[in-house]
């Protein structure tokens, strides 16, 4: 009866992690999204004589994009490179050893 439910808990750690992976891959897909059509905007605004003068689009600066970048760029290190350092063997060493340090505190024998 014990084993089912370490296996059980186990299994509900492991989907809690994956839902966290998922979310943050939809979250960064979007960031992807918002950032193509932000440097579409920038490149239109600066390149071309399109009269692009409306409020959000007129404080598209250099600068902006930027800091942009570099926050997209370390987005997309922390979602991608995390996958890969992190990937199924840790999460399953972390979770068996979460797992271990809670069984070890229910022990009431």
């Amino acid at each position: 009866m014990e084993t089912n439910f370490n296996t059980d808990q186990e299994k509900q750690e492991l989907k809690q992690l994956a839902s966290k992976k998922v979310l943050k891959l939809k979250s960064f897909y979007k960031h992807t999204f918002l950032y193509i059509i932000g440097i579409t905007l920038f490149l239109l605004k600066e390149y071309t004589e399109l009269p692009l003068h409306v409020f959000p689009i007129q404080f598209l600066n250099g600068v902006v994009m930027i800091i942009w970048s570099a926050v997209y760029i370390g987005s997309a290190i922390d979602v991608f490179a995390s996958f890969k350092i992190f990937d199924e063997d840790w999460e399953a060493r972390k979770v068996k050893s979460i797992l271990d340090k809670r069984e070890k505190k229910q022990k009431w024998e």
